[in-house]
C-alpha cells in the first residue's frame, strides 16, 4: 500500500513530464490527465473570490507562466476548469473561487494536494530547466559522436 508522499511523487513525477511539452490540447486527454492539467493552473490562481476580470487575468498569467503548456485561451481554461470543478462560479459569472484542495472530487484529490504544498510556478520552472538541461546533453553527446564517426 502506498503512502500519501509516494503517491504525491508519483503525482508530481507525472506533471513534470507534461509541464514540459508544448500546445497540449485539453480535450485530447483522458480525464486523468486532463485533471492534472487543470491541476496546474487551479494551483495558481488566488484562493479568495475574484470577478470575472481578475479571474481572466489570472489564468491568462497562469498560461504564460506555469500553465503555459497548455493549448488553450484563458475563456477555454476558464470552463475547463469550472466544468471539472477546480473553479466555482455564481449564477451570474460574476464571481469565481477556486476550490479547496480538501474539497475537489476524491480521484483527483491527490493532484490538488500534491499540488496545494508547492510554489508550483517555481516548480514548473526547475521542471522545465531540468528537462533543457537533459535535452542540452543528449545534444552534445550526439554532437561529439558525430565527430568521432566522422574524423
Amino acid at each position: 500500500m502506498s503512502t500519501d508522499a509516494e503517491a504525491a511523487s508519483d503525482v508530481l513525477a507525472t506533471l513534470a513530464s507534461w509541464v514540459v511539452k508544448d500546445r497540449v490540447g485539453l480535450g485530447g486527454l483522458s480525464f486523468e490527465l486532463r485533471n492534472q492539467a487543470l491541476a496546474v493552473a487551479w494551483a495558481g490562481l488566488p484562493k479568495h473570490t475574484l470577478s470575472e476580470k481578475a479571474v481572466n487575468a489570472a489564468l491568462q498569467a497562469q498560461l504564460a507562466g506555469a500553465a503555459r503548456f497548455l493549448a488553450t485561451d484563458h475563456v477555454e481554461l476558464r470552463r475547463w476548469l469550472v466544468d471539472a470543478g477546480w473553479l466555482t462560479r455564481d449564477g451570474f459569472g460574476r464571481e469565481y473561487r477556486r476550490v479547496a484542495a480538501q474539497d475537489v472530487a476524491g480521484v483527483v484529490r491527490a493532484v490538488a494536494h500534491a499540488l496545494s504544498t508547492l510554489d508550483v510556478a517555481a516548480w514548473v520552472a526547475n521542471a522545465r530547466l531540468q528537462h533543457a538541461s537533459r535535452r542540452d546533453q543528449r545534444r552534445m553527446f550526439w554532437q561529439a559522436a558525430q565527430s568521432s564517426a566522422n574524423p
